[in-house]
């Protein structure tokens, strides 16, 4: 299995038989190494609704006749435009044909803006837990820190964790340490950082600050093997 960064919070995992994107915010994120348009992908995992998370999940969607896992309400908004979308919420788990997946809290908001500047109310924002052949990827989505984070890395084996540092909008590189420190991930690798002037943090720095052998940051298009 093989699990990619592309930029800002956009994360792609690769098994023999399936390519799972998380966040798939391409067309208008400058720090990415995909294009909107012949991006693939099966599953499509999303942690809220706000529009740089939600980014292409249109168009990938349609073209790719994927499936869309997400919280009650955005999966609702989107079966509502005729995908295909299998809703969850928070605390709960479900087992699909590529894998398991866990949404968990996330301290952050969930909205989605659409082009005329309306504002739908899009549920809470999570975090992810995909569980594939044995491996646990954790994205935490856009979140603040907070304690209960000691408890999923208690009760998750994670091999891998997605952690925002961007400040402004999630935690800064300090508050995204201690919640590196108590998810016990096996690896950590910083997102949410760089797309934008207000969230421009140094990934590599960071990264040397996690416990030894544990943080990396990817340059986008770069790739874990699990």
């Amino acid at each position: 299995m093989k699990v990619f960064y592309h930029g800002h919070a956009v994360v792609k995992v690769e098994t023999e038989k399936h390519t799972i994107l998380i966040d798939p915010y391409i067309s208008e994120n400058g720090n990415t190494d995909l294009k909107a348009d012949e991006a693939k992908a099966d599953v499509i995992l999303l942690t809220h609704g706000h529009n740089d998370h939600v980014g292409d999940t249109f168009e990938i969607a349609k073209r790719n006749d994927a499936q869309i896992v997400a919280p009650f309400e955005l999966a609702t908004y989107l079966g509502n435009k005729g995908l295909d979308a299998h809703p969850m919420y928070i605390g709960g788990a479900h087992e699909f044909d590529f894998g398991t997946v866990k949404l968990t809290q996330a301290f952050h908001g969930s909205s989605y803006t659409e082009d005329d500047g309306t504002i739908v109310y899009t549920g809470m924002p999570t975090g992810i837990l995909l569980t594939i052949d044995g491996k646990t990827v954790y994205h935490m989505g856009d979140t603040g820190l907070f304690s209960d984070m000691k408890m999923i890395g208690e009760r998750n084996d994670i091999d891998l964790a997605f952690v925002p540092i961007g400040d402004n909008f999630t935690m800064g590189p300090e508050d995204a340490l201690t919640a590196a420190e108590w998810i016990g991930a096996k690896q950590v690798v910083p997102v949410h950082y760089n797309t934008f002037d207000l969230i421009n943090q140094d990934g590599e720095a960071f990264a040397s600050k996690v416990k030894p052998g544990k943080g990396k940051a990817l340059k986008p298009g770069e790739y874990i093997e699990l």
